[in-house]
């Protein structure tokens, strides 16, 4: 049984900052269970444009209000507290935060925990290790 609590992991090397986000990677590729789990923040104003080509990525809005838009479709949906979105095609996409956005998200397969994204929106299949 794993157990862990975010306000520990936030104040350790498992919470990562990068531009326009943060994220506390509670559950990682060492942990041998198959995902990754994340509680990410987007910051206020953030554009992101990403594109997981090596990872399918579900995520859950726990808080703030933004839109996801699919750049293959020029679509936008609103996200909001409730909202679920899964980049089930390797979608490349762009998240803008109207405001901080908590999110609940899950990786397959699962990051190592140092990942950020590269100059396409991309995270590595392989990274740097976080050491617990």
């Amino acid at each position: 049984m794993i157990v862990r609590n975010l306000k520990e992991a936030e104040a350790s090397n498992r919470r990562i900052v990068s531009q326009g986000w943060e994220s506390t990677r509670l559950l990682l590729k060492s942990d041998n269970v198959g995902f990754s789990f994340h509680i990410t923040t987007i910051y206020k104003d953030a554009e992101l444009h990403m594109h997981y080509q090596n990872h399918f990525e579900s995520v859950y809005c726990i808080s703030g209000k933004g839109e996801i838009e699919d750049l293959a479709t020029g679509q936008k949906h609103p996200i909001a507290p409730g909202t679920i979105y899964i980049l089930d095609k390797h979608d490349k996409h762009i998240l803008r935060a109207e405001e901080e956005m908590k999110m609940a998200c899950v990786f397959n397969p699962p990051l190592h925990g140092k990942e950020v994204h590269n100059a396409d929106g991309v995270y590595p299949l392989e990274a740097e290790v976080v050491a617990d």
